[in-house]
């Protein structure tokens, strides 16, 4: 498929702004796909757009290995806070990177990432996951299918870090690139399909999958593209995704799509006699039909809070005059 510029711009377009880092206060915008430079109007601009996924990737997942490993080299293995800490280095270099990959070649701020507005949009981001991961848990005892039990405090420094880590490179990689690059190439159907299975898929390796968990993940995936859509930054997504994994391995003390996180607070176990279908088995709570129903339902509401505010309305590319290119503040 090969989208070819615009014949006649529109007569109102959507007005770009410089943005940075550290200058934005919002924490809600329009999507921005990427107008300039490498997403530049023209001929082949799809294959431009994935070939800037595929490379911009590699960019960031290097920009995050480095580091990683370079931690678990150098820092004691026993010292869980200072392996968090080379964890949250490896995690800034990855969004660090992606910044200035999309600053050097889409001529742009990246305001997805913007500093500023994270604290807002991870606030409430982990709001909303602890909260969906507190009825899961509360309904699932609730139904007989699980018994929860005290264990009490624990270091969180683990499981904190793999919560860290799958929020941050998932949603960097699935959102800020797969999602948002396939939706400047082909548009934001095919886009948030095929994010969402992608999303799906790469769990279906996890110890204990099923086609439920499958589903439910796929559905996750669809909820974290609307929240990306919806705010044009992934703080909510990286906010729920953090707080819905800690909240269910080192709070509940439940598996975590088929993994462990470490210590927890709570332990939750699977009664026996009650069916896979309802406590998820071996891969945890979110292989649960309740799992799936609570998921859809926020995904539902999600895709219609991104649809009132507009963001999946065409935006115009602008004036060949007007394609100057923006540095970051």
């Amino acid at each position: 498929m090969v989208i070819s510029p615009a014949r006649q711009a529109s007569p109102d377009p959507l007005p770009i702004r410089p943005c940075s880092l550290i200058d934005t206060t919002r924490w809600g915008i329009p999507v921005q796909l990427g107008e300039r430079r490498v997403l530049h109007p023209g001929r082949w601009r799809w294959l431009r757009a994935l070939a800037w996924l595929v490379l911009v990737f590699f960019l960031t997942a290097a920009a995050f290995g480095l580091p990683l490993q370079a931690a678990v080299d150098q820092l004691p293995s026993e010292n869980g806070a200072l392996q968090f800490d080379g964890l949250v280095v490896a995690c800034t270099a990855a969004l660090g990177s992606y910044a200035l990959a999309v600053s050097l070649g889409e001529g742009r701020g990246a305001a997805e990432v913007a500093v500023r507005p994270a604290m807002p949009g991870l606030a409430v981001g982990a709001a909303l996951g602890l909260a969906m991961m507190a009825v899961l848990m509360g309904v699932l005892v609730a139904a007989g299918a699980y018994d929860i039990t005290v264990v009490g405090a624990a270091p969180a420094w683990t499981g904190l870090g793999l919560a860290l880590q799958a929020a941050v490179t998932e949603e960097l990689w699935l959102r800020a690139l797969l999602l948002r690059l396939l939706w400047r190439a082909f548009g934001p159907v095919p886009a948030f399909t095929v994010a969402a299975l992608v999303f799906g898929a790469l769990h279906l390796a996890n110890p204990g999958a099923t086609p439920l968990a499958g589903a439910t993940v796929v559905m996750a995936g669809l909820m974290f593209c609307a929240l990306y859509a919806g705010t044009g930054r992934l703080w909510v997504p990286i906010g729920l995704h953090l707080a819905w994994n800690l909240a269910q391995g080192y709070l509940f003390g439940a598996t975590v799509s088929g993994g462990n996180l470490g210590g927890s607070i709570l332990l939750s176990t699977a009664r026996p006699e009650a069916p896979q279908w309802l406590t998820g088995g071996t891969f945890g709570p979110e292989a649960s039909v309740l799992a799936l129903i609570l998921v859809s339902t926020v995904t539902v509401a999600a895709l219609a809070l991104a649809r009132k505010t507009g963001s999946f309305a065409g935006r115009p590319s602008p004036k060949p005059h007007q394609d100057r290119v923006i540095s970051p503040s």
